[in-house]
């Protein structure tokens, strides 16, 4: 195995390519048009384009991955995670070809690529499984006849092909689950190309913990332990850790040992996740068999040292594994954070734009992206910019050193969930180790999700993004330029600016002192006076003591945005105009777009009657899918959008006349 294609994008090619870097092997990148730019298509020996903007225009497109191999003279093909990496049909392909596939054979895939097949053979193997029913050419009435009888309420509708979220629905009642069924058949169906759903219980208060498996071809699985994946949005994992905090060192044994067994069962080869559902009282049951490398792999790299990648492609190469004795012991404790450009506030919506300025400092962590200072955030994949790792000697060190450095880092020009991150992590029942899978229904979104800077701190923000747009307005001068902004022979009045963010608007005012020193300078927030020492300000920082304390202010402006920095934590602003700018006029009962997005369905007609909560159209962005609903009664008079349209933020998507 001397060339190996990355059928993949993103953080996970680059992650790929740097063991193949250190084991003398050579790359290919497939890319898409719009990853035409990406640092990973760069950073390959060599590097193919796919064409396409969508995943299914591009890395999904077998026929077009087996060309660039055959092109570039590749022996092997890495799957990476997401795409490709859990088809069937992609791993014959490869095989057909004359290609190693890095992964288990396509009978594995086949067997625990599908959810409900994967829960038969582990009932078989005496691995417990949640109880589940299959929904096969049954009727919605039917189902809910089933479900009822057999799970009870609430129940779950999941993809059978799914993960990661994508195609799941919690059900609370069967006057529920025709939607519910309809919403998860179709994001299945685009996510995976295969709708088959079914039902499986709902396990309340429940950790979800998932085992590091590794099988070679010589019939040997062995365990890299476990990772806690508890806290989770919409289904989907955003921070895991291991070891897991919530299981005891009994309940750990037979976990892993219940996982060893999964994969002999299957005859396991190469690198594996066995997913369990853990109870309150400590017992488990078999979730699902992830067919792949996890998004999460490095917590285990950073416990135990080893690289998953390499173990993958030794398995492939024919090696044997070591025996578990021979696995190094799980080391102190690693946490990571999914860092995704979405808003928490507002339902986790997507958030796109230009991401100016990407920096994550910290001793000790890990960053695992592809993102970069100018990239584009568009709708067309997953909104997750980095995994960002810490590694302690105990688990509130490691939770600290990431809290940190997530609060520390520079991220200008999209909404993210760092504020959330932050909070989780430095949230009194997660540093206990009180956490499941409901952590964020018991805790709002709204008030995790809200900006770290308090008013206070973003109000002092807002005078040093002022005073340095005053010092770039001075640099830039033509005439006069040695004078400061604004400056009079006898006091007059403050130089006025407002700012807002995205829960709140504050007015600076500032005036220069008689002499020609720009470091006189007497400022208010709102209509407080602030105690303010020397300043010396420049376009891009500002250095002054407000209330006796000396801080540095860094300042950048962007995409008509400001960004200022300093020890008291990350503000965006932006500046209100003195002039009313037109808009787009929006009529009173006007729905707009959430998010930029591609209509993918539409419910309804110009005429018809709608009643508040009506389903009207579905946006999808970055593989999820978003409900636009009647939030009144009333008539339907103007419909603006058709399906497979793409629409920006903002736009005006139909008009109720509630009259």
């Amino acid at each position: 195995m001397n060339k190996i294609l990355i059928a993949n994008r993103g953080e996970i090619a680059r992650r790929i390519m740097a063991t193949c870097r250190r084991l003398g092997v050579e790359t290919v990148a497939v890319f898409s048009d719009v990853d035409r730019h990406a640092r990973f298509v760069f950073e390959a020996g060599e590097a193919v384009p796919l064409g396409g903007a969508a995943a299914a225009d591009s890395y999904l497109r077998i026929d077009a991955i087996l060309d660039a191999a055959a092109r570039t003279g590749a022996d092997a093909i890495h799957p990476g995670y997401g795409f490709l990496a859990e088809s069937a049909d992609f791993a014959d392909a490869c095989r057909d070809a004359g290609l190693v596939f890095i992964g288990p054979s396509s009978q594995t895939i086949s067997a625990m690529g599908s959810k409900i097949e994967s829960k038969r053979l582990m009932r078989e193997a005496g691995v417990p499984v949640v109880a589940s029913v299959e929904i096969d050419e049954l009727s919605d009435e039917m189902v809910a006849v089933s479900a009822s009888a057999d799970l009870g309420w609430p129940l779950l509708v999941k993809a059978s092909a799914g993960g990661g979220g994508k195609g799941m629905r919690l059900v609370d009642g069967a006057d529920e689950l025709p939607a519910a069924l309809a919403a998860a058949r179709r994001e299945s169906g685009a996510s995976f190309g295969d709708d088959t759903v079914y039902l499986e219980a709902f396990v309340p208060s429940a950790r979800h913990v998932e085992v590091q498996i590794v099988g070679d071809q010589h019939g040997h699985v062995i365990h890299l332990y476990e990772r806690e994946c508890s806290i989770q949005r919409r289904y989907q994992k955003i921070i895991e850790e291991s070891p897991s905090p919530g299981i005891t060192d009994d309940g750990r044994a037979a976990l892993l040992a219940a996982a060893v067994t999964a994969g002999e069962a299957v005859g396991y080869e190469g690198a594996g996740t066995v997913e369990f559902l853990v109870a309150p009282d400590g017992s488990f049951s078999f979730l699902e068999m992830n067919t792949r490398l996890q998004v999460e792999h490095p917590v285990t790299e950073m416990v135990t040292g080893l690289d998953l990648v390499q173990m993958q492609i030794d398995v492939a190469r024919g090696l044997h594994l070591p025996s578990q004795s021979d696995i190094p012991a799980s080391s102190g404790h690693a946490i990571e954070a999914r860092l995704y450009a979405e808003d928490p506030v507002n339902d986790y919506l997507p958030a796109t734009g230009t991401l100016h300025q990407f920096r994550i400092p910290g001793d000790g962590v890990r960053v695992d992206a592809s993102v970069y200072d100018g990239v584009e955030i568009g709708i067309h994949y997953d909104p997750m910019l980095a995994k960002v790792i810490a590694r302690g000697r105990s688990r509130a060190e490691a939770a600290q050193r990431l809290a940190d450095a997530l609060g520390g880092a520079r991220i200008h020009g999209v909404q993210t969930n760092r504020a959330l991150l932050v909070r989780i992590l430095r949230h009194p029942e997660f540093l206990k180790g009180e956490i499941d899978t409901t952590f964020l229904e018991r805790h709002s979104a709204a008030t995790l999700g809200a900006p770290l800077t308090d008013e206070t701190a973003a109000g002092i923000h807002a005078l040093a993004a002022a005073l340095a747009d005053q010092a770039a307005r001075r640099e830039s001068a033509t005439v006069l330029a040695a004078s400061p902004s604004g400056w009079r022979n006898n006091p007059s009045q403050f130089q006025q600016v407002t700012f807002t963010r995205s829960d709140w608007s504050v007015d600076i005012g500032y005036r220069f002192g008689y002499r020609f020193d720009r470091s006189e300078v007497v400022a208010k927030i709102g209509e407080e006076l602030v105690d303010l020492g020397r300043v010396e300000a420049s376009p891009d920082h500002v250095d002054m003591t407000v209330d006796g304390v000396h801080r540095r202010y860094e300042v950048s402006r962007a995409g008509g945005r400001h960004f200022v920095d300093s020890p008291l934590g990350s503000t965006d602003f932006v500046e209100v105009g003195r002039f009313p700018s037109a808009g787009e006029e929006v009529v009173a009962g006007s729905l707009v777009a959430p998010m930029p997005g591609v209509v993918r369905q539409v419910e309804v007609a110009v005429g018809d009657s709608v009643e508040a909560g009506d389903l009207l159209l579905v946006l999808e962005a970055m593989k999820m899918e978003h409900n636009v609903v009647a939030p009144a009664s009333g008539t339907l008079t103007e419909l603006r959008a058709a399906v497979g349209e793409q629409v920006e933020a903002g736009r005006v998507l139909a008009v109720i006349d509630g009259s």
